[in-house]
């Protein structure tokens, strides 16, 4: 249990986003769960830890391999605008554990995926909830570009929404109306008690929602590259999410994402995506690594939100790993005679 000591206060008070405020008469803290304080109040206490319970490292940083304590509080729309690259993490698994143990790890987003993952609405809120603790922002991408769904997304409060199989300029306009209160969209209105607006409490919610939330389009398909341009011109669209899978099954390509006419499509539609970015207010370029396709690559191409895992994917390849190699050595021998090995092993439970 780690204790953080404030020094040279006797009363403090610490204001958490709720109408009323909250003294704390003791000097010593203990905190056995998360406790909810403003970190530009902790860095003017500069508290001190105990020697007994010293701090534990910090976590590993993902963006340009180091993180502010400023990118803690922007949103991830107002980062892109500062030309950072971004890079997150698909959740289809929908487990709180491993939303908690990304957004510790350092992921700078985490796409909460309701189309291939098997939950909803209900599902997504713990998740929700775990990645809040770890203030790693979160987008939830929705089963289908319809209102219904969208509406019950942006009331949970994300920072992102992604829209999949967006093949026209009409069909991001729709999208866009979905994250829109009327007159400029048709999105319904509850704002005065759903989680978005901190049930009610968020006085400023609906003055700046919809400039803070990151709306992006997903173009998978033949289709959607020949308009990719114009859809990533539309109003209100910030990111196009390209969709390697679905655009080589388009092609007829779905057992080989990384053929020849698939990653010449796929530059195709990322020039047009910078193209209308160039000068003209356009979107950002936004994408998943691939075997063929790594994060570094994608970025030197102009990509400023990269996915570069799924958890399931992470969890399948260590498990089939951690049996292949116990199997590998019943058959090689005992332990003993794998000294060799040690260092690797080291590092392998250490991770």
């Amino acid at each position: 249990m780690a204790t953080i000591t404030f020094p040279s206060f006797s009363r403090l008070t610490f204001t958490n986003h709720l109408p009323y405020k909250v003294p704390i008469t003791q000097q010593r803290l203990f905190f056995s769960a998360p406790l909810f304080i403003s970190p530009l109040t902790l860095k003017t206490l500069n508290p001190s830890f105990s020697t007994a319970n010293p701090p534990r490292s910090t976590a590993i940083t993902t963006s340009n391999l180091s993180t502010s304590d400023n990118s803690i509080h922007k949103t991830l729309k107002s980062r892109l605008k500062t030309g950072e690259t971004l890079y997150g993490l698909f959740l289809l698994s929908f487990s709180p554990t491993l939303a908690e143990i990304a957004g510790l790890a350092g992921y700078d987003f985490v796409v909460v995926d309701m189309e291939h993952g098997h939950g909803g609405i209900s599902d997504a809120l713990p998740c929700l909830h775990a990645l809040g603790a770890t203030r790693t922002p979160a987008i939830l991408r929705l089963p289908e570009s319809c209102p219904t769904w969208a509406k019950k997304a942006l009331d949970l409060g994300p920072q992102g929404v992604m829209f999949p199989m967006i093949d026209s300029p009409k069909s991001a306009k729709k999208a866009v109306s979905y994250c829109r209160f009327p007159p400029a969209g048709v999105r319904g209105s509850a704002h005065t008690v759903v989680r978005a607006s901190s049930y009610g409490i968020d006085a400023g919610y609906l003055s700046n929602c919809e400039e803070e939330l990151l709306i992006m389009c997903q173009v998978e398909s033949e289709e959607g590259v020949k308009r990719v341009e114009d859809i990533a011109a539309v109003d209100g669209v910030d990111c196009i999410q390209m969709g390697p899978l679905d655009l080589s099954a388009s092609m007829g390509y779905l057992w080989d994402p990384g053929n020849k006419k698939v990653r010449e499509t796929m530059r195709v539609a990322e020039k047009g995506v910078l193209g209308s970015k160039a000068g003209k207010g356009g979107a950002y370029l936004a994408g998943f690594a691939m075997p063929h396709d790594g994060p570094q690559d994608m970025r030197s191409r102009g990509y400023h939100m990269i996915s570069g895992a799924v958890d399931v994917g992470l969890f399948r390849s260590a498990a089939v790993d951690d049996v292949k190699r116990f199997k590998m050595s019943l058959m090689n021998g005992t332990d003993d005679e794998k000294e060799d090995d040690k260092e690797s092993d080291e590092k392998y439970w250490s991770e």
